[in-house]
């Protein structure tokens, strides 16, 4: 029997860490049960610190933890996925075809930025939602610094007031005086269409952003939205033109596409409608989990957000609940009740907070200390030991906060 997972992110790591654990347990042996991960690449690319410098540094290899725990790498982009035949269509590296059967499949690819048909978006936005998005930025800006210093040079638009749009825009004005130079009059401004930063985070924590996008010099745009962008730079609803030769869209994310072809219910973000164990109703076999699925996480009517966090912990119940089915052993109900959010704030340090009402419990250096601990430490794979890697994927303690 196979088990089949999709994608390479938190999701799809936790979901091959849980269910070769699950697997230990029951003392199936890989021979008998087959548990294959689906990728491009066998990398994990850190992607909640792509708003950094230096982003081709912020990857972390897989190769060596599939293998101690006897999870089969298949290098290759899932094109279709057929859930009559249960069986996957895949293209590899060099553009050949091959099929893989499964048994039972976990959808784990993850979630794309949305860009809209906005006039010059595509020409001339940039991102830090994928890594060749953010490497692309990162050699923007470097190469701001053989540019003479008029027509916007030393300007920055962040098109959008979120959990993205913030960090990115508190990082910059660092960032940009380390490639222009100290004297730079470099601008970072954040545009976005609500009447407030942060809509999602609510009014307890907002003026401490407030009040670090003041410390960081980061000016705001709000109750505006960008309607085009050319090479002079971008012009809001409100009819303002802001001359600025770096413009990066940080406006919403969207599940990845291969979501569609699950012959399913999906909400307003592409995510695939699941049940408290992560399974697809109606497509047997199917589960999905991370970006690509919309799970209720406790009896409060909260769901899973689209984030890191979910995400590892979602894929540690897909996969062990996947495995579940085909060993014969019960499933566990995904819940989630543990909910914190660490805000990056750039050079204002970084605010934490607990819990669905978004109670602050931490703010500056102290919050900051936090947060790179977090990136650094607690969001990567685990060492490549399989006592360990499979001790560090129990669904119950995965980003148990």
């Amino acid at each position: 029997m196979r088990l089949v997972i999709i994608g390479a992110g938190f999701a799809a790591m936790y979901a091959a860490l849980s269910a070769a654990r699950l697997r230990d347990i029951q003392g199936a042996t890989p021979d008998e049960f087959e548990i294959a991960l689906v990728a491009l690449e066998p990398t994990l690319v850190v992607r909640p610190r792509l708003y950094e410098p230096n982003p081709e540094s912020l990857t972390a290899p897989l190769l060596d933890v599939l293998e101690a725990i006897d999870v089969v790498y298949v290098q290759g982009s899932a094109e279709t996925i057929d859930t009559k035949s249960r069986v996957v269509q895949i293209t590899t590296g060099e553009g050949r075809r091959k099929t893989l059967s499964y048994d039972r499949l976990v959808v784990a690819t993850g979630s794309r930025l949305f860009r809209p048909n906005i006039p010059g978006l595509a020409e001339h936005g940039f991102s830090v939602d994928s890594l060749d998005d953010a490497i692309a930025l990162d050699k923007h800006l470097h190469g701001l610094a053989n540019r003479p210093a008029v027509n916007g040079r030393d300007t920055v638009v962040v098109a959008g007031g979120g959990f993205t749009g913030i960090e990115a825009a508190t990082e910059m004005p660092a960032r940009l005086r380390d490639i222009l130079g100290k004297d730079a009059k470099t601008r970072v401004i954040i545009v976005d269409r609500n009447s407030a930063i942060a809509p999602d985070m609510g009014v307890g924590p907002r003026p401490i952003i407030e009040e670090a996008l003041r410390k960081v010099g980061v000016e705001r745009r709000l109750g505006a939205g960008v309607v085009s962008l050319d090479q002079s730079g971008v012009t809001l609803s409100n009819g303002e033109h802001i001359a600025a030769e770096t413009v990066i869209w940080a406006a919403g994310i969207r599940a990845a596409p291969l979501t569609a072809q699950i012959p399913a219910e999906r909400d307003n973000f592409g995510r695939l409608l699941v049940d408290r164990d992560l399974r697809v109703p109606g497509v047997a076999g199917v589960f999905a989990t991370g970006d690509a699925a919309r799970a209720v996480c406790d009896d409060e009517g909260n769901y899973a957000l689209m984030s890191c966090q979910h995400a590892t912990r979602m894929g540690a119940f897909a996969g062990n609940n996947a495995a579940a089915e085909l060993l014969g052993v019960p499933t566990r109900r995904y819940h989630q009740k543990a909910y914190v959010t660490c805000l990056d704030l750039g050079e204002a340090g970084a605010l934490f907070t607990r819990g669905w009402e978004r109670k602050v419990e931490m703010v500056g250096d102290i919050a900051k200390k936090t947060k790179q601990e977090i990136n650094t430490v607690w969001i990567y794979p685990p060492r490549a030991e399989r006592a360990a890697a499979l001790a560090s994927a129990d669904p119950e303690r995965v980003t148990d906060l």
